[in-house]
């Protein structure tokens, strides 16, 4: 095949996993992740999980989805080292859809340069979806630019989703009443039991606070389902994910509650 026929069907899209739509525009979601940030437990420097961006990301876009990457503060993001396939340890070698993700040039550089989460028009998205990692837990409970996000999609009666350590983003988010967002609805995120793990396997006490115990405060009704299980409970437009093992069940959650 001569190297200008390659580059045509390479570009067409016709070669591609057919996907049914109801409608022929583009269909556009919104993914948070972590600023890189220092834990102020251990002064480690901390970040966003590798596979809460990619596995929610490769099962959108594989439905058809429009994928915004964006961050609180935007600019240069980073996973946590241990969510890395290529770091040392191999705590997440087997994530090859991580691996492929930093692997593929135009998604990596997408990491490099993130927009700041308030200059987007958040009316071009049907869904928000906000992901975990350690930084999360030093970074997002008391943002601003964060609760008024959720807040937009909220009363815009769109979707939200958190999971593992993003769902500290939904602590202490009020409704236009006042009242917690969490209280009274069905929600999990990363558990007590696989905080104690963490703190056991690392030899420390890992994060200053517990999204579980946060939750429960706040009027949640807080469930899970047991040591890194994948986890998914959705309550009306709310959807948690009890952990990063949970996020192509968030993904899949999602793409169910847009009815696609």
């Amino acid at each position: 095949m001569s190297e200008s026929k390659a580059a045509a069907v390479a570009t067409s899209p016709d070669h591609h996993m057919r996907v049914d739509r109801l409608s022929d525009r583009p269909r556009q979601i919104l993914i948070v992740v972590a600023n890189p940030a220092v834990s102020s437990n251990n002064g480690w420097p901390v970040g966003f999980w590798g596979a809460e961006l990619t596995h929610p990301y490769y099962e959108l876009t594989e439905a058809g989805f429009q994928v915004t990457i964006a961050s609180p503060d935007g600019g240069k993001v980073e996973m946590d080292a241990l969510s890395d396939p290529r770091d040392p340890s191999r705590w997440a070698a087997e994530d090859l859809i991580t691996m492929g993700f930093v692997n593929t040039p135009e998604l990596a550089a997408r990491l490099e340069a993130t927009p700041a989460l308030d200059a987007l028009d958040w009316n071009r998205f049907e869904a928000l979806l906000i992901a975990g990692g350690q930084a999360p837990m030093f970074t997002y409970r008391d943002n601003t630019t964060l609760h008024e996000a959720i807040g937009a999609f909220w009363q815009a009666e769109k979707v939200v989703a958190a999971y593992c350590h993003g769902v500290a983003a939904l602590v202490d988010c009020d409704l236009a009443d006042g009242t917690p967002l969490v209280a009274g609805r069905t929600v999990t995120g990363f558990s007590n039991i696989e905080e104690d793990y963490s703190d056991r396997a690392a030899g420390v006490q890992v994060m200053p606070w517990r999204a579980e115990d946060a939750l429960r405060e706040r009027g949640a009704h807080y469930v899970s389902a047991g040591l890194f299980k994948p986890f998914v409970v959705r309550d009306g437009r709310l959807i948690t994910g009890q952990q990063q093992y949970s996020s192509r069940k968030i993904a899949q959650a999602v793409i169910a509650a847009l009815g696609v």
